[in-house]
């Protein structure tokens, strides 16, 4: 069964914008899957996407958080505690940063930019910082590595935006879910927010290597699908 691409439109600065989570189904154990879970504060958003998709917020079986980014994990602790039997699954060597036993890489990104902010950014900065600590941990149930499978799912490890970003791969229905991987602009795969991308080298590489597996359809966390072919 195809993934099921959800759409939360949302407004920053005055400027609109949608982030595009994903929900994968697997018939056989009735397993609903949950990629990334929208910004802090986006429960009830999130909750109304997967209705108007339909599916129920309580037939989430599973939680998959790609990375630390508050984007992606904000609402995870939220959705946990309405949600207590969902399983909440991320990359192993990203897991410590989601469950808070080790500081978020985001946020000490943000605090060591402040001290070289100009002056008139230094507000946009401390705003920042208070989003990025806003962000609740939220315990992780299960930690996958490269090449493990999840419900027909293939891990694939594509750090760069964060150390232990992954993505999935599904080679019978040829998809790839990118997370941060890659976003798109204009249509275009592009780097996610080279700026603040924590090793650019690597995320090339991981970018380049989901682009190399030319698959039928992509889902982009940032921009909605894109195809290779």
């Amino acid at each position: 069964m195809k993934p099921t691409l959800l759409k939360i439109p949302f407004e920053f600065g005055g400027i609109e914008d949608s982030i595009y989570p994903v929900v994968i189904e697997d018939e056989a154990s009735g397993a609903r899957i949950l990629v990334d879970a929208a910004y802090t504060g986006f429960l009830e958003k999130l909750e109304t996407a997967l209705r108007e998709a339909g599916v129920a917020p309580e037939s989430i079986t599973h939680l998959l958080i790609t990375h630390q980014d508050h984007d992606h994990m904000g609402a995870a602790a939220d959705f946990k505690e309405k949600y207590p039997q969902v399983t909440i699954v991320a990359g192993a060597d990203e897991a410590d940063y989601i469950d808070g036993s080790q500081k978020n890489l985001r946020l000490a990104q943000a605090e060591a930019f402040q001290a070289h902010l100009p002056e008139a950014q230094k507000s946009f900065g401390e705003a920042f910082i208070a989003v990025l600590k806003a962000v609740k941990p939220v315990q992780v149930d299960r930690r996958v590595t490269e090449g493990e499978t999840l419900f027909g799912w293939t891990v694939l490890e594509t750090p760069g935006h964060t150390p232990g970003h992954i993505s999935l791969y599904d080679a019978k229905m040829h998809a790839v879910i990118t997370g941060d991987a890659f976003a798109l602009e204009s249509g275009v795969p592009v780097i996610a927010n080279p700026q603040f991308t924590l090793n650019l080298e690597m995320a090339e590489k991981s970018m380049a290597r989901l682009v190399a597996l030319e698959a039928e359809t992509y889902y982009c966390y940032h921009g909605g699908i894109w195809s290779a072919q």
